[in-house]
């Protein structure tokens, strides 16, 4: 919240309303005489420039001298003066990562071994304490104000800053905030100038200091508005609303703030109205209220709500509430919020249940990172991210190890995603409190957001003291959140301290203890926090020590982690484990393992790679998390020039009751399929065609096919979406791939790609998965890695035709048309 007032709560009077699925109410029946005044801005385009966090000259003198602080209005810190000229500075649009683009580089060796350890956590990109001129970033815009907006509230609201942040109003300190993943907001409207002046905002944001082991990036990585209200309105994250579901049908409550931010007591009408999914509409009951200056309410009402929709992963539908402050009949403030009807609890015998039927969870975890743009992901990048995991059979998705973007729960919410949200911090001090009110009242309203996790693998979790600061965290979630169950996910000590405390009990990879950890505490709720963990190359088949090269069997696992195989067949087959997140859906930048040396700067435990291309691995979960879609995917390629009569590790992937081998048309036997395994042949290479067939009940429902590839003869492109929306902010995702003459995937292709747009459209970022390649982020050229290579085009402000193209010397090229329209998505 932008301020914390005395709070008082309003019974709405009047009967409870409801909402039947055969009676409608005219969405407009109630209509105000004049549109809502609120308006919500979002600030996407930017002005940026390095700083420098030891040379106070490089840093636009912030810092130069005892007397920064000394005055407000009076910074010191030029960048921050509305009279600064920044049209040389970089233009750039919000989401924005400035570490990836970045060079990649090791700190000095009298940097020391610490050093080195936290370049390699961040990939090696060349920010950080070793990195003092890259370390620190200033942003500038204006911001439109006229005389209109004197005697309104302006704040901005900032959905998340890497890191430390300063916010400037025509060089007042305004705002400070020093987590890199909680939302915060700033009151503005005190220091803007009314009468036709510039009115300049402007950010120092401080990356020096990191708070995960993994890359995190630097800067506006998420959305920033301006939101603009009368004195009396709903503040930020005004309402809460939450449904009981039972034979009759739903009971929905609503609990909406009021704020009188004016100088005089203020009276008025708070309406609320229900919104189905289909259109239909009922109106909650009016509160009529008084609130003195400077005091924040609350106002209850309930609704009933005949046969209701129920959010779930198959029919994600959503309701909204549209939520209207009216004064002497005039609408002052509106806005709306967004929630889904559905149940869900921890079973410790049945697993986890929405809408009171048991649901695997068939989850991963993930950190926010993509090829190209690091950080900085766009909405749309958002949404293929979850339709990629989607694809592959994925429900659910645990934000590891910090609190999620709130577009990616928004989409979570319209694309049926579960979501475990995790803090960052498990803390009770101040600051990680504030932290933790501010993710639950943003979230809560979300009906993916399925639990909240309190901490991941804490040195404290097993000791009284993480007790006790896991109760006090508790207690906070009772009070904002009480319908949804708080976890953690623990590397050890199941039974004490922390695990206590929490409503469900989660295990990082140590997946073959929970049935032990459910035989002495058969009532406390399991799942699998963190599991699997295979590492592989995308594209690879023979580990290569020396070249940072691991093979994509289902075989290669850290110590303490285990094979896909070994953790799913455990807890697919014993309905008390909730279901697990594997560590991880995607390869993310940082935490090189298993290679924690130069030149490694990703992960590589991703069931896809850095770009969202899927691995083999990917297709072993396809095919059980899918069981009723029949697939068999056979492994590896089949161009192995000079391997001729030498023995090849074939392995298929699949769910069909039996598969056929066949080499260049002769059978190599059908073999049963292990129920949640895999099957593996040793087969003598041949030039030619290996095929893979499934078979149920005698018929053949499905084949996987590798063929000798010849040299490579072109370049073939294509795009996730053709239809796009204008305005500068969608993206269109890429992917190009090297075949041969035929058409076949050249397995082994590395050929230098180079993207170009025609139109209103521009390459914004480039990737290959590979994890040891050194080549530049922002950029329209990438060499193909195992013949693919991705793109990310950015979509202009102007509707029309887009073409992209891909062309590699010696190679044909290839194009694809994206339309971009106006208002369509």
């Amino acid at each position: 919240m932008i301020e914390d007032f005395t709070r008082r709560s309003v019974l709405a009077t009047g009967a409870t309303a409801v909402l039947a699925s055969a009676v409608a109410v005219p969405g407009d029946a109630r209509a105000a005489e004049t549109a809502a005044p609120r308006s919500r801005e979002r600030l996407a385009e930017w002005r940026f420039h390095p700083g420098h966090a030891a040379d106070q000259e490089q840093d636009f003198g912030f810092g130069r001298n005892q007397r920064t602080f000394a005055k407000a209005g009076n910074s010191t810190a030029d960048a921050a003066m509305a009279k600064f000229d920044d049209a040389a500075w970089q233009a750039v649009r919000v989401p924005h990562d400035w570490a990836v683009a970045l060079p990649f580089a090791r700190p000095e060796t009298p940097a020391g071994k610490d050093m080195e350890d936290a370049a390699a956590a961040h990939g090696f990109k060349a920010i950080g304490r070793a990195f003092p001129g890259n370390s620190i970033g200033w942003y500038r815009r204006t911001i439109a104000v006229t005389a209109a907006d004197r005697g309104r509230r302006l704040w901005l609201e900032f959905d998340g800053v890497f890191r430390d942040c300063l916010v400037f109003v025509n060089g007042h300190i305004v705002g400070r905030n020093e987590s890199g993943y909680a939302p915060f907001a700033v009151a503005i409207d005190d220091f803007l100038d009314y009468d036709g002046g510039p009115n300049i905002l402007a950010l120092r944001v401080d990356a020096t200091l990191g708070e995960g082991w993994f890359y995190e990036g630097a800067g506006l990585y998420r959305h920033v508005d301006l939101v603009r209200a009368d004195p009396l309105h709903m503040p930020q994250w005004h309402s809460v609303v939450r449904s009981e579901v039972g034979a009759a049908g739903a009971r929905v409550t609503a609990a909406t703030e009021v704020f009188n931010s004016g100088a005089a007591e203020a009276s008025g009408t708070l309406r609320r109205t229900l919104i189905a999914p289909d259109g239909r509409t009922v109106a909650l009951p009016d509160a009529t209220f008084r609130v003195a200056p400077g005091e924040r309410i609350t106002l209850d009402a309930d609704a009933r709500v005949i046969a209701p929709v129920l959010w779930s992963v198959e029919t994600p539908k959503l309701y909204r509430m549209a939520c209207e402050i009216v004064v002497s009949d005039r609408v002052i403030d509106a806005d709306e919020t967004r929630f889904g009807i559905r149940t869900l609890r921890f079973d410790a015998e049945r697993g986890f249940l929405l809408n009171g039927k048991p649901v695997k969870l068939l989850g991963t975890c993930n950190h926010q990172d993509h090829a190209g743009v690091g950080s900085g992901i766009p909405d749309a990048l958002h949404a293929f991210r979850i339709a990629q995991l989607q694809s592959m059979g994925s429900n659910a998705w645990r934000s590891a190890h910090n609190p999620p973007a709130a577009a990616l729960l928004d989409l979570c919410d319209e694309m049926g995603m579960l979501m475990i949200v995790e803090a960052r911090l498990n803390s009770s001090e101040e600051e990680a409190m504030g932290q933790l009110d501010r993710i639950l009242r943003r979230d809560r309203n979300h009906p993916c957001v399925i639990a909240w996790s309190l901490g991941n693998e804490e040195p404290q979790q097993g000791t009284d003291k993480g007790a006790r600061v896991t109760a006090a965290m508790q207690a906070h979630v009772r009070k904002l959140d009480p319908t949804r169950p708080t976890t953690f996910a623990f590397d050890n000590s199941w039974d004490r301290g922390a695990a206590k405390v929490v409503d469900v009990v989660g295990f990082n990879y140590r997946t073959d203890k929970i049935e032990g950890f459910h035989q002495s505490f058969p009532t406390v709720p399991t799942y699998g926090s963190e599991t699997g963990s295979t590492v592989a190359t995308r594209g690879a088949y023979a580990n290569d020590a020396a070249a940072h090269v691991v093979r994509a069997y289902d075989t290669e696992h850290p110590w303490w982690a285990s094979t896909a195989e070994a953790w799913w067949t455990i807890a697919a087959t014993r309905p008390y484990i909730s279901g697990g997140f594997v560590w991880t859906g995607f390869d993310y930048r940082g935490e090189p393992t298993p290679y924690a040396q130069f030149p490694s700067i990703s992960s590589y435990f991703g069931i896809l790679d850095t770009c969202g291309f899927p691995k083999d691995n990917f297709y072993y979960y396809r095919a059980w998390w899918r069981p009723d879609e029949p697939l068999v995917h056979l492994l590896p390629h089949w161009t192995w020039p000079g391997r001729e009569g030498q023995p090849i590790e074939v392995w298929a992937h699949g769910n069909c009751k039996e598969v056929e081998l066949l080499l260049n048309g002769r059978s190599l036997g059908r073999k049963a399929m292990p129920r949640n395994g895999h099957l593996a042949w040793s087969v003598p290479y041949a030039p030619g065609r290996i095929e893979a067939r499934g078979y149920n009940k005698g018929r053949r429902v499905a084949r996987s096919v590798r063929e000798t590839a010849g040299p490579a003869a072109a370049v073939r492109l294509t795009a996730d979406r053709r239809m796009t929306r204008a305005g500068g902010d969608d993206v269109a995702m890429l992917r190009a791939e090297v075949v041969d003459a035929k058409g076949r995937p050249v397995p082994d292709a590395d050929q230098m790609l180079r993207f170009s747009v025609q139109g209103d459209g521009a390459i914004i970022g480039v990737g290959n998965g590979n994890p040891t390649s050194l080549e530049a982020d922002v950029a329209s050229e990438r060499r193909a890695f195992h013949g693919l290579a991705q793109a990310i085009l950015r979509v202009g402000k102007t509707p029309g035709p887009i073409l992209a193209t891909v062309s590699a010397g010696g190679l044909k090229g290839d194009a694809v048309r994206i339309v971009a329209l106006r208002g369509v998505s």
